[in-house]
């Protein structure tokens, strides 16, 4: 990318940053909430690290890679006070080259990959922080435990002592009807709510992760404390690459 390129992919960013930013205040407005406790994660998918360096000068502290070979191929050009999260699918083969590297791996929808992470958090001394995926539109083609499988999959990772549960992670289904899209966020913040006052050991809810660039409103209006903002903050992306 030459300096033309750069510049002008900054530009954009620097339009659509102050657009998201208008929406959250006016989402949150609207829900009675104050905007400071949702967080806005910039989903990096295929944007230039050049890119993205702008994007923390202008006030983006928290970012997350879907893919691990992209973060790994980013992660030392990336400015080092970046808070960086791990968003995607992980596979129990690759949990060694993200654990230690990112301070939140949103994804964790299987007791395999649990463990995994927790085995390669022990052998570096650490406890590594996690969000519980969950598919609450049941879909067939998206990764994340029923919301019914909730309670026991708490109760078997209150077992392991090298993670820690901060709360839960959703991609809500596509849909155009919004008022269903809003039925999906809703039961969603009910299963964070309900957890969050349990008492179990390596569970501490105060992450609700749920809304990207096409539905973020309503995840706020439904008590989302993070939402993860991709085409919304950086133009449309070749997702082929």
């Amino acid at each position: 990318m030459n300096e033309m390129e750069l510049k002008a992919r900054c530009e954009v960013f620097d339009e659509n940053y102050k657009r998201v930013l208008e929406n959250m205040n006016k989402a949150a407005q609207a829900a009675g909430r104050d905007v400071q406790e949702i967080t806005l994660l910039a989903a990096t998918k295929t944007v230039e690290v050049e890119v993205l360096n702008h994007a923390y000068r202008q006030g983006i502290q928290y970012m997350g890679e879907n893919r691990v070979q992209e973060f790994l191929q980013k992660n030392d050009a990336l400015d080092k006070n970046v808070h960086r999260h791990f968003i995607g699918t992980l596979q129990t083969n690759k949990v060694k080259q993200i654990v230690g590297k990112v301070e939140l791996i949103q994804s964790v929808d299987s007791l395999k990959l649990a463990k995994e992470i927790a085995k390669q958090s022990k052998a570096q001394g650490i406890v590594s922080d996690v969000l519980v995926e969950i598919n609450i539109g049941n879909e067939t083609s998206k990764s994340g435990i029923l919301s019914e499988e909730l309670d026991s999959f708490l109760g078997e990772l209150s077992e392991i002592k090298e993670i820690n549960v901060r709360g839960l992670m959703t991609l809500g289904p596509i849909l155009t009807n919004a008022q269903k899209k809003l039925q999906y966020f809703d039961k969603m913040q009910k299963l964070f709510i309900d957890n969050k006052g349990k008492n179990m050991d390596n569970i501490h809810m105060d992450i609700l992760s749920m809304g990207m660039s096409e539905d973020y409103m309503t995840a706020i209006q439904c008590g989302a404390t993070l939402i993860r903002v991709g085409s919304a903050l950086f133009g449309a992306r070749n997702y082929n690459v």
